[in-house]
């Protein structure tokens, strides 16, 4: 354990934290492709930080299911496939269905007001960035809406688990989705109406919207089996 007022392994902590941030940022805007190669010095001389927190925030990563470790040569993006794609939409279902069974109801009347306008924001900028096909725009807010949302259950798990498969999923459909060129009008617009549904305590018209989110992804992204 650090000695208290340790601060090289805090400021270490942190600089693990941005390069792992940087890296999935990287990753989910598509500059960094699947199965693309690289080794910690390479990200080492990218950053100009030397190789023990480069080396940790790429085992994060691998933890994460967003890099995979090549024997003796370093790391690579790692690939997602259609099959992948599916489970994923199906297990980030059972999580949120799970969220509105286990007392979301509840949840949200003891919610804060800060809270729950803030979620409403975070909806509706992603929807603003889907209407105008703006992906990147996008991406960073969907994921904020949703780590916002299922902060709700107060459960660590649940929302650490939700905010992985999501960044799985987007990490597939990326570069699928810039294959598209202009996408306005084509991404999912209905984040302000599922805010609405669940801050009108309207489960069942939430789980409308999410099935007709998950039929809207399958389809965008050409996976439906």
């Amino acid at each position: 354990m650090a000695a208290a007022g340790d601060s090289s392994v805090i400021r270490r902590s942190t600089l693990r934290q941005q390069i792992a941030d940087a890296l999935r940022d990287e990753v989910l805007a598509g500059r960094l492709p699947s199965g693309h190669p690289f080794t910690v010095k390479e990200i080492a001389e990218q950053y100009g930080v030397s190789a023990t927190p480069v080396r940790e925030a790429l085992l994060d990563l691998c933890a994460q299911g967003l890099l995979d470790v090549e024997q003796h040569r370093g790391f690579k993006v790692h690939a997602f496939t259609a099959d992948d794609f599916r489970a994923m939409v199906e297990a980030r279902t059972l999580i949120i269905e799970g969220i509105f069974r286990s007392g979301a109801d509840r949840a949200l009347r003891n919610t804060p007001a800060e809270v729950l306008i803030s979620i409403r924001r975070r909806a509706d900028e992603a929807e603003r960035a889907a209407r105008g096909g703006d992906l990147d725009v996008l991406i960073g807010y969907d994921l904020r809406f949703w780590r916002e949302l299922s902060s709700i259950v107060n459960n660590v798990y649940i929302s650490d688990f939700l905010d992985r498969i999501r960044v799985q999923t987007w990490m597939f459909a990326v570069p699928l989705l810039r294959r598209e060129g202009d996408l306005k009008g084509h991404l999912w617009q209905g984040h302000s109406a599922l805010a609405d549904a669940l801050l009108q305590h309207d489960l069942p018209a939430a789980q409308r919207l999410i099935a007709e989110y998950n039929e809207h992804s399958l389809t965008l992204v050409g996976t439906r089996g």
